[in-house]
């Protein structure tokens, strides 16, 4: 008999921190119930009465998609004030990339403030009258996604404004044990790799924002090189475990971005997405049906490269050929060839790996180098990857042999660090 135990623990480190630790232990086929639900079942504490901002995308929703910014708004004592729109817009109306504009929504009719526009931080004028805000974002797990950058900022503008944090967790769609790729290096940090994690992180966003506050990543105030803190609550999720994808949590999967369509393309990003920046060398299935999920072009011959990439024996990695037409990008409506991949055996593979074994076999059959084709790719892939040693070494023998320890030389000190900071 499943025994159904309650609990809250609170967690104070000089009044800076306060940590409320939810757990029910469930049936093992219950579903998971995700940080906003936790919120609404504790009657919204911590928020009546309060003057609330609230950083949110289309994927802040309960299991009913009923979305964070209705919930906080309809909720009885809670006075939400403010929206802030990270990439893509709040509401989902921006593509990847583009400058979100601040306008009001016509829903709630409320301000929304861009913090992918002119400026990525929150300023003091944004955050004026505000007591708390509220994170709730579905993360991708992988450190190149803009979404953790925003809530870290948000952090520390709202540690420079005395104003509380409120972080709503969600599953690592990549489970909690995956940790893959160095950790970033000066001057490679950027919004694209804004903190010191490796490229794969294993955390919640949650636990995430728990470390980032306690292990000072945010620093600085007018030139002054301190860590600032926030005052951070974590509303934690019910019924997850670490072994957990999103396929096992029984929740709903909205877009936290475009690009990002179904949880499997979340594993799929860090497999493909290093390689996806040197554009007009591999198609790697944006403007098709399957980003993030294949590799392909229009001279490439398909049977070859699986043969290539199947002698390599890459633990826990399938792959088959395929072949299609793109229907948006440089490659539209042009027959292209490649493979498809799969993780048969998800905890042996080195997911992030998938693309480099991929230019191996690539450049062993064709002599591609995709470090030939624009110095800005290169920066942005450097940006990514948070160092250079990637891109100077791989080029030079294009061997997965010889990046492998560098890219994987900071993951057993990182772990023991993120227990620290696990919740589950």
């Amino acid at each position: 008999m499943a025994k159904n135990n309650f609990f809250c623990i609170f967690v104070g480190m000089r009044k800076i921190l306060t940590i409320i630790l939810c757990f029910l232990c469930l049936a093992l086929n219950a579903q998971v119930k995700p940080g906003v639900e936790v919120l609404q079942d504790l009657g919204f504490k911590g928020l009546v009465g309060k003057n609330v901002g609230l950083l949110t995308n289309p994927s802040g929703v309960d299991r009913h998609l009923r979305s964070t910014i209705d919930i906080l708004y309809n909720a009885p004592g809670v006075h939400l004030k403010a929206i802030f729109a990270p990439e893509h817009g709040a509401r989902g109306d921006a593509t990847a990339g583009e400058h979100v504009e601040s306008y009001t929504d016509p829903v709630t009719k409320l301000p929304v403030y861009s913090v992918y526009g002119e400026t990525r931080k929150p300023t003091p004028k944004m955050l004026q009258g505000l007591d708390v805000v509220v994170y709730d974002i579905q993360d991708v797990g992988t450190r190149s996604y803009t979404f953790i950058s925003s809530l870290g900022l948000m952090m520390q503008a709202c540690a420079e404004q005395g104003i509380a944090v409120m972080v709503l967790d969600r599953p690592n769609p990549l489970g909690g044990l995956k940790v893959e790729g160095c950790l970033v290096e000066q001057p490679f940090n950027s919004f694209v790799s804004q903190y010191k994690i490796p490229y794969v992180y294993g955390l919640t966003v949650g636990e995430l924002a728990w470390m980032i506050n306690e292990e000072g990543m945010n620093r600085g105030q007018k030139g002054v090189d301190v860590p600032r803190k926030c005052k951070l609550t974590i509303i934690p999720m019910v019924g997850w475990k670490r072994n957990m994808l999103y396929s096992d949590t029984g929740l709903p999967w909205v877009l936290p971005s475009p690009n990002i369509p179904y949880p499997e393309t979340a594993i799929n990003y860090p497999a493909a997405g290093l390689c996806g920046e040197f554009y007009g060398y591999l198609q790697v299935g944006i403007g098709y049906t399957l980003p993030f999920g294949v590799f392909a072009a229009s001279w490439m011959d398909a049977d070859k490269l699986k043969a290539k990439l199947d002698s390599y024996k890459i633990p826990g990695t399938s792959f088959r050929t395929i072949h299609y037409k793109p229907f948006s990008g440089g490659s539209s409506g042009k027959l292209i060839h490649g493979v498809q991949f799969f993780f048969t055996d998800y905890e042996a593979a080195q997911i992030t790996l998938t693309q480099f074994y991929v230019m191996q076999a690539v450049y062993e059959l064709y002599k591609k180098d995709p470090f030939q084709i624009s110095p800005s790719r290169i920066a942005m892939f450097n940006k990514c990857c948070g160092t250079d040693y990637v891109s100077s070494t791989f080029r030079k023998t294009f061997k997965v042999s010889s990046i492998i320890d560098y890219w994987s030389k900071d993951v057993e000190a990182f772990k023991e660090l993120s227990k620290k900071y696990y919740i589950y």
